[in-house]
């Protein structure tokens, strides 16, 4: 198939949709389709990673509230780019706006809607569920639904990485909407990676000896993580036992987390680590993974986490809950300072091997799903036009 990603997400300084989409472009190639990634930018720009994979930038305006990140603004300029790459199957990875302008090119040509984002519970829950119910948010954000709704009819599939997400959505009345789970990357994150050294330095960092618990969060640093709660909480689990947190991150939240670490020397704040590898080997070597989203579509950090051998604490909302299942982990109230050091508290004192590694989906499975499902969207679409 030839397949173009309007990818309104994608930034070259970007998080997980950057990393989506590098493997995208390696699995796509592997199994003989033709992708492009078609992606707002500064100017229009070609990077080929391949003959049969490349990333395609359009000029579009910085957005206003992050400028690492662009929005598409013209949809005859979309449209165009469309016509010229003629794929078999679009898709579309932000709920916002840029869906509607893919939808309104060439009926005939089958589209998926990728749900890389869940802005209700970004941002609508995140900001009222203090003073409303869940049912009574979503009857103020009737609109955004209605908006949703329209998206499933007009899309052939609405996919979702996460049990939870994908609930929801059909609950809400979204049509078309398709569960496939997303993976870590194949041979990576492993148990065996683990290393008592680098273990030993990070907690030194953090000002403590190799007896105390060393807990991990990684990804960027935004509201919607909570980043300022998980200091909390484990400044407050420090008094009873000795543990250290090492957060990985950059972002714009930077400034509220380095006053939310305050005097606590066992937080510590690092640059992320980009090399995949070495990242994988300092997951392995925590204790656990404390996570604070409960807006994640998938929950990347967590998934590699288990894949890795360590347990995870998580909110018990949202794609990163799914990881805390089977025995992989701590569950705790999404949002809930004092059930989340309840959580923390029940880790073990020594960390144990885990005897429940899942076996990691890898974003092949993922890919190929994704794939045989569009293949038979496309074959669906050339039967009713015959």
């Amino acid at each position: 198939m030839k397949i173009v990603d309007v990818c309104a997400f994608y930034s070259p300084r970007g998080g997980g949709v950057r990393t989506y989409v590098g493997q995208k472009l390696s699995v796509a190639e592997q199994m003989g389709h033709d992708i492009t990634i078609l992606a707002p930018g500064d100017s229009h720009d070609v990077i080929e990673t391949s003959p049969s994979a490349r990333i395609v930038t359009i000029p579009s305006p910085r957005f206003p509230l992050d400028r690492k990140y662009w929005y598409f603004d013209d949809e005859a300029m979309l449209h165009e780019a469309l016509d010229r790459f003629a794929p078999d199957m679009v898709e579309a990875s932000s709920p916002w706006r840029s869906p509607l302008l893919v939808a309104n090119w060439r009926p005939d040509v089958p589209k998926a809607l990728i749900m890389h984002a869940d802005p209700l519970s970004t941002y609508a829950y995140r900001w009222l569920s203090r003073l409303f119910t869940r049912q009574t948010i979503d009857r103020q954000f009737e609109r955004f639904w209605d908006h949703l709704r329209h998206l499933g009819t007009v899309f052939d599939a609405v996919v979702c990485a996460n049990q939870d997400l994908s609930v929801r959505l059909t609950r809400g009345g979204v049509a078309n909407v398709v569960s496939i789970p997303m993976g870590v990357a194949p041979g990576r994150f492993s148990p065996q990676r683990r290393d008592p050294d680098i273990r030993a330095r990070l907690l030194a960092r953090c000002g403590l000896g190799p007896d105390a618990t060393l807990l991990i969060a990684a990804g960027r640093l935004a509201p919607e993580k909570r980043l300022p709660l998980l200091i909390e909480a484990v400044t407050i689990a420090g008094r009873q036992r000795p543990i250290g947190l090492g957060i990985f991150g950059e972002g714009r939240e930077q400034a509220s987390i380095m006053r939310a670490i305050g005097g606590n020397p066992h937080v510590r704040l690092f640059r992320p680590v980009t090399d995949r590898n070495e990242f994988a080997t300092l997951l392995a070597s925590a204790d656990a993974l404390l996570h604070g989203c409960e807006s994640e579509t998938f929950g990347m950090a967590a998934a590699e986490a288990r894949a890795s051998g360590i347990p995870v604490i998580v909110p018990d909302l949202g794609g990163a809950a799914d990881f805390a299942r089977d025995g992989g982990g701590i569950a705790y109230r999404a949002a809930n300072r004092i059930d989340l050091v309840r959580a923390i508290m029940d880790l073990p004192m020594r960390f144990e091997p885990s005897r429940n590694v899942r076996t990691a989906r890898s974003m092949n499975d993922h890919f190929e799903a994704l794939f045989a499902h569009y293949a038979a969207l496309v074959s669906h679409k050339r039967l009713e036009a015959a």
